[in-house]
């Protein structure tokens, strides 16, 4: 029997562990990175990207029916049950505003900044809930690796799309035109402050999962991916700032806080801007807890009109 990993959201389809027979009968290649551990189970080598990835394509393809899924080399591989949480928890926050019913469907829309070259937030929020998405990405490479993947999974054609920001200094602006409508943003903001921030960073996991190689920085994700001046604090103090002028296009705005000892600050930036409701959603993978803000503009009465409008009653 699998252990059951009950620190995940109940609907998150990854709460047991890896079945590596099934997932190699899924995607056959895999069978090249599975090897038996020192406990005598099968795994992967974690610190490899090329096995983290294919691991990845396996998982795409058992659970979310994406047969062709692929990241350029050095670019953010990211796992798959974290990510899978913040849809799920993200979908809850909506029920909550919708009579207790889940709204499903590409009517309802969500904005991913930052989206990546692998589009993994998108994939699973419309498979698992048939909603549509739209990405910014500031990195050129990353919106054609994007395109590639929804271009090579019919499934997802006009549900997923992304634009190019082309001031990595603006969030929002240059990316949300006049009169479009989110249901809500997420975004999973660069944790460093520097490029040597990052490297220790990367330092630090690999010695945690008992390696100890040279390393680039272009392990698990490009620059832009993992840091950015002012770091994890500053991108999301530029987001709250930035949503105050698109307050009335947008039902919930949220971003995944890596670090707790951030909160204060964010919540310092969050009532300079005075939104209407600030909320605060745990989340844990393992021994790994994580949290995600979020904050709207719209007063009770404009969130029943929201609900009514755009959003169907039925789960």
């Amino acid at each position: 029997m699998s252990e059951e990993k009950t620190a995940l959201h109940p609907r998150n389809k990854h709460r047991s562990r890896y079945d590596f027979p099934e997932l190699m009968k899924t995607l056959p290649q895999l069978s090249d990175f599975v090897k038996v551990n020192a406990y005598g189970d099968q795994s992967v080598d974690f610190s490899d990207p090329a096995a983290v990835k294919m691991l990845n394509r396996a998982l795409l393809k058992c659970f979310y029916s994406i047969d062709h899924w692929d990241i350029p080399e050095g670019y953010l591989c990211p796992p798959i049950p974290g990510r899978a949480d913040y849809i799920h928890y993200l979908a809850d926050l909506l029920a909550q505003s919708n009579a207790g019913a889940i709204p499903r469907g590409k009517s309802i829309k969500g904005l991913d900044i930052g989206m990546g070259a692998n589009s993994v937030y998108p994939i699973i929020g419309h498979q698992e809930y048939g909603w549509s998405f739209l990405g910014s990405e500031v990195d050129k490479r990353a919106v054609k690796a994007i395109q590639a993947i929804v271009s090579a999974n019919p499934q997802l054609t006009n549900a997923i799309t992304c634009r190019q920001q082309s001031n990595p200094g603006h969030i929002f602006s240059g990316i949300v035109k006049p009169g479009e409508i989110y249901d809500f943003t997420l975004c999973n903001p660069p944790f460093h402050a520097s490029a040597e921030e990052a490297l220790a960073g990367t330092k630090r996991k690999l010695q945690n999962l008992g390696k100890q190689k040279a390393v680039t920085l272009n392990f698990g994700g490009q620059n832009k991916e993992l840091w950015c001046d002012g770091g994890e604090v500053g991108f999301i103090r530029k987001m709250i700032a930035e949503s105050s002028r698109i307050k009335d296009q947008c039902f919930w705005f949220t971003t995944l806080v890596s670090k707790s000892s951030n909160l204060p600050f964010i919540f310092n930036a969050l009532q300079r801007v005075n939104p209407y409701e600030v909320k605060q959603v745990e989340m844990a993978q393992g021994q790994k807890i994580s949290r995600f803000v979020a904050w709207t503009f719209l007063s009770p009465e404009k969130q029943q009109q929201w609900a009514a409008k755009r959003w169907s009653t039925k789960s």
